[in-house]
């Protein structure tokens, strides 16, 4: 018989688990307690208790090619940067593509989920749900796919800032502001500087008197155009991956990253440079903020000492009054309310999970976690890799390692966490995304073997080392091998600069002369790939002949002009 699996969430976390339970033979159930797909990115005026809510500007940080599901390509005509609404078009492309939206129930919410009497023979699980009406219903799944996302319940630390209860103007969490208009000649403070503090003070700082930035420690800001106008995470390739871990200290890393966007800006002279490290903090990405610094209209201050009346005194002593908005910016804690609080407490937002996805003590693997990560990319590629591990952990396909060896891998997690990264609630789920997709992707065995794709498929290969680290490249072996993968991967850049030429043009483009940097960059990789795998493998040595290969690697090389 089928595997019944409940997949609680209908966000891009649940969607793609769906689809890869179907993938596996298996028979999904999810419960979504909303009317409609999309979780976080589903725009609605009024926030709902105990869900994600987004302001109606939103556009996503990551870029479409490095954050679509890995066998369904975001469509070339798509901006790189989507606005929330586009995002929730290519999700309900992806449902109706794969068929998913009827294995959703709508408007059930999950109140109870507990292992059976028999849970260390049969694995299985008791789902107790409740639909709008308040009509209660009792399932039996055998696996559970818990697919919420961490954006549930607002971080208010309201005891942090004497005085805000008598505080005369009105403040909020970020997660309540959906507009600016209502704010127009007002004068308003923003708490904290992540990404919706900082997407917040400039929407805000375009029709307030006054908008003041208010950081404790100040922010590395990153922007979404990169080099000659490329996404800026089209940089997060295999190569750079390399050097950063394997080759240069990490203090050098960070260094060269600081001089290279204080470049664009001196984060010191806008009064934004913090004391940690460029690559210690999740970083923020904004283009618009040191405009606004540098107009006036956003001005930077220290944490808030205390408030009194309508005026507000921060660290630094000085004093702004009349203010009519605060505006609180601090994140959010995750929990799962429904579940035994033995069975997966959650304390300054840790959960102790092997990967972040596995309880380790339970007797049987048939309960996961899905997208309680926080990644430097994209969270769509990571949560469908997670899935695609799961299902087939939940099959019997894969097998975890020892309660011991969880424990101990997630301690290293913890200690690498605490040591690279400043104290904070927000750092508790960091993974780095090229390292974490290969991590699980090695678990399923879906990693791009370079190796292989140099002997076989060189152009392949040279994509898959130097350009970015796309999704496709974890559907090009093993299990849920796509066929369309290899040209995904071939045709990124055209996508990308598709959605860029919107209009025609008779001057002709500057030819690219970057020949000589991935010629430098490609060499020192195969010396060091070379070098390994003769020491290892002295049988490579005929399968390395070049004349077998630069016929077939030339085409993919630009022109040298």
């Amino acid at each position: 018989m089928s595997r019944r699996v409940c997949v609680i969430g209908g966000g891009s976390s649940g969607l793609t688990s769906i689809k890869c339970c179907l993938d596996e033979g298996l028979e999904p159930t999810c419960f979504e307690s909303s009317d409609d797909i999309g979780g976080l990115w589903r725009f609605k005026e009024n926030p709902e208790a105990d869900r994600a809510s987004i302001y109606h500007s939103v556009i996503i940080n990551t870029s479409k090619e490095m954050m679509c599901f890995s066998d369904f390509p975001i469509p070339a005509h798509f901006p790189n940067y989507m606005h929330n609404s586009l995002i929730m078009d290519y999700f309900r492309m992806y449902a109706e593509h794969f068929q998913l939206t009827k294995h959703i129930r709508f408007q059930i919410r999950v109140l109870q989920v507990k292992p059976r009497p028999d849970f260390s023979r049969s694995g299985q699980w008791d789902v107790e749900t409740e639909n709008k009406k308040g009509e209660k219903e009792k399932h039996i799944f055998d696996a559970v796919m818990i697919c919420i996302g961490h954006h549930c319940h607002p971080n208010l630390p309201l005891h942090d800032f004497p005085g805000i209860d008598k505080f005369k103007g009105q403040y909020f969490h970020s997660r309540d502001y959906k507009t600016a208009e209502e704010w127009r000649g007002k004068r308003v403070v923003v708490i904290g500087i992540g990404n919706s503090g900082g997407d917040i003070a400039v929407e805000l700082s375009r029709v307030t008197k006054q908008v003041f930035l208010s950081t404790r420690r100040g922010a590395w800001i990153l922007n979404r155009v990169g080099q000659q106008g490329v996404p800026m995470d089209f940089q997060l390739n295999r190569c750079h991956l390399f050097q950063k871990h394997s080759v240069l200290p990490f203090g050098l890393v960070c260094r060269l990253g600081e001089n290279k966007i204080n470049q664009r800006f001196n984060h010191s002279l806008y009064s934004l440079q913090p004391k940690h490290r460029l690559f210690s903090q999740h970083p923020t990405v904004n283009d618009e903020l040191p405009n606004r610094i540098l107009s006036g209209t956003v001005q930077v201050k220290p944490n808030i000492r205390r408030l009194q009346g309508s005026s507000i005194e921060f660290d630094d002593g000085t004093v702004e009054d009349n203010i009519d908005l605060v505006v609180f910016a601090t994140g959010y804690n995750f929990s799962f309310p429904f579940l035994p609080s033995n069975m997966l407490p959650v304390s300054g937002n840790k959960a102790n999970l092997y990967k972040y996805m596995f309880p380790p003590g339970l007797e049987r693997p048939t309960l996961v976690v899905i997208g309680l990560v926080q990644p430097l990319g994209a969270i769509m590629p990571i949560s469908e890799m997670q899935a695609r591990w799961a299902t087939r952990v939940f099959k019997g396909l894969n097998k975890l390692p020892s309660m011991d060896c969880m424990l101990k891998d997630i301690k290293h997690k913890e200690e690498t966490i605490a040591k690279r990264y400043v104290t904070s609630q927000r750092h508790t789920i960091q993974v780095e995304y090229i390292d974490y997709m290969d991590q699980i992707a090695y678990q399923v065995g879906a990693r791009p073997s370079l190796l292989g794709l140099f002997l076989r498929d060189p152009g392949v290969w040279l994509c898959v080392l130097l350009g970015p680290c796309t999704p496709y490249q974890y559907r090009l072996r093993g299990p849920g091998q796509w066929d369309g993968a290899r040209q995904a991967i071939l045709t990124t850049w055209d996508r990308m600069a598709g959605a860029l030429k919107t209009r025609p043009s008779d001057i002709p483009e500057p030819k690219q002369s970057s020949l000589l940097l991935t010629l430098t960059v490609g060499a020192a990789a195969l010396a060091l790939g070379y070098y390994w795998n003769i020491h290892n493998h002295p049988s490579l040595l005929i399968a390395l002949d070049p004349t077998t290969w630069q016929d077939k690697i030339k085409p993919y090389l630009p022109v040298l002009w």
